[in-house]
């Protein structure tokens, strides 16, 4: 397919290259250092090659979401974000951008994403999960109260909000010891960001701002298999669930998440995503710089849904989303 549009691809700054650099063996770090530092140049060619004509550039992981002193999460992400303006002004019919968000300071970050939406032309933000404040054993989920002037300014905005993963710190990792394959994209990654969403939607915010619109990268970090036994679980004991929230896990995940398919290109991931939220909510994404693009593209391009799915998930549907303009 032609014309595609891809949301989870990274690059870094010289600041926060070597956030990545624990996620990947000796062997392939000089490999992935090149992909994630490039913007014009390989990267373009790649997408070129697979038939992708925009990208939607983010910053790797954690980086800002890792530093704990706020002044300075708020000093890296602003940096990124006029980097990355400029590699977009470049190639605007290639790249857009999303912002870097220091969350350690709510109010500073609702400031910094008006500044990248109105000033920069930004599409909207991705945040690499969780955010260390002050001492690095604090964190900071944002579900929790702070947060609420925050989300109402990115309702205001219209703009959706990437909840991208990162590995829990290493005090919430035991179950992992001894097995450090399990940290990563392998499964840490998805089980902490799962988390983190089923948080949101049990804190009762959807219900306050109704109109907010998440998005969750691979296939929706198994949350889409996962709904029914969340919501009922034990269905046969009254009042099983306690929660701020007035509706079902199933029903804020239909109506206020997006799923996209990066870094799990697998057809019966796809399906089930597909049966659970329906084909409107989910959209193509590579995750370069850490996968393939070809594997992605060549995956996506011959998997057996129907044209119109495909046209939805591989364009459209981030078009509307992205407010991009009509085709």
């Amino acid at each position: 397919m032609q014309g595609k549009i891809a949301l989870e691809e990274h690059f870094a700054i010289p600041e926060t290259l070597m956030d990545s650099r624990g996620y990947f063996p000796d062997r392939v770090w000089e490999e992935v250092k090149s992909r994630v530092m490039d913007i014009q140049d390989r990267r373009l060619r790649e997408m070129d090659a697979q038939g992708i004509e925009l990208m939607l550039l983010s910053l790797n992981a954690p980086a800002v979401q890792a530093i704990p002193d706020k002044a300075r999460a708020a000093e890296i992400a602003r940096k990124a974000n006029d980097y990355l303006a400029e590699q977009v002004a470049k190639r605007p019919d290639r790249y857009q951008g999303l912002a870097a968000l220091a969350m350690q300071d709510p109010d500073g970050a609702a400031r910094e994403l008006e500044r990248c939406v109105r000033e920069l032309g930004f599409r909207g933000a991705l945040v690499n999960g969780f955010s260390q404040l002050g001492e690095p054993e604090t964190v900071l989920y944002y579900d929790l109260p702070q947060f609420r002037p925050f989300w109402a300014i990115v309702e205001r905005l219209g703009v959706p909000f990437y909840l991208h993963p990162r590995n829990p710190l290493p005090r919430d990792a035991k179950i992992y010891e001894g097995h450090a394959w399990l940290m990563g994209p392998v499964w840490a990654f998805g089980h902490e960001t799962a988390v983190h969403a089923l948080r949101l939607m049990g804190s009762g915010l959807f219900d306050e701002h109704p109109r907010l619109q998440i998005i969750l990268g691979h296939m929706g970090e198994n949350l889409p298999f996962a709904l029914w036994r969340v919501d009922n679980a034990n269905a046969w004991i009254p009042n099983r669930h306690s929660y701020p929230a007035k509706k079902r896990m199933r029903d804020y995940f239909s109506a206020n998440f997006y799923v996209t398919t990066s870094g799990n290109f697998h057809t019966p991931a796809l399906l089930n995503a597909m049966a659970e939220i329906g084909s409107d909510r989910i959209m193509f994404s590579t995750d370069w710089s850490f996968e393939n693009i070809d594997h992605a593209a060549r995956w996506f391009d011959a998997c057996p849904i129907s044209e119109n799915d495909r046209v939805k998930i591989g364009r459209t549907n981030a078009r509307r989303l992205f407010k991009l303009g009509n085709d």
